[in-house]
């Protein structure tokens, strides 16, 4: 991801929150190497889940990649940056579901990222109508 984003961009992110699904030793690794500040959730939390806050001192010598993640993610910081993801990605895909897309119709890798391709071009063309509607003229 971080290598398309570059070549969309020409640019890496400061910072990059990825949900559970995309977190492993080996992305952490990476996505650091490459001087960005990753937040990947490392499993999911029961909505409504009040924690008792990060735990204090020096995070251990010993603590592994997982750990380090999971209490970098307890911090304020680390919640305010994680939080983004609520505002930013999760609405697309709660406005695409919305309107009637929840499953693919097509089999196949490359069908799929066609299909997946056509859904994305009419969410942002209509994004695109609504936002400049009413300013275009017939005249």
């Amino acid at each position: 991801m971080l290598q398309k984003i570059q070549e969309n961009v020409e640019a890496l992110p400061k910072r990059l929150s990825a949900d559970a699904g995309y977190f492993s030793e080996d992305n952490v690794k990476v996505v650091t190497e490459r001087g960005v500040d990753p937040h990947i959730a490392v499993g999911r939390d029961r909505h409504g889940k009040t924690g008792s806050g990060p735990p204090r001192g020096r995070i251990p010598d010993e603590a592994t990649v997982k750990e380090r993640m999971k209490r970098k993610l307890q911090t304020k910081e680390g919640r305010g940056v994680y939080s983004r993801r609520k505002v930013i990605v999760e609405p697309v895909f709660g406005q695409i579901k919305n309107r009637g897309h929840r499953q693919f119709r097509l089999r196949g890798r490359s069908k799929v990222r066609a299909e997946w391709s056509l859904i994305c071009t009419s969410h942002n063309l209509l994004k695109l109508f609504r936002a400049l509607h009413g300013q275009w003229s017939l005249n």
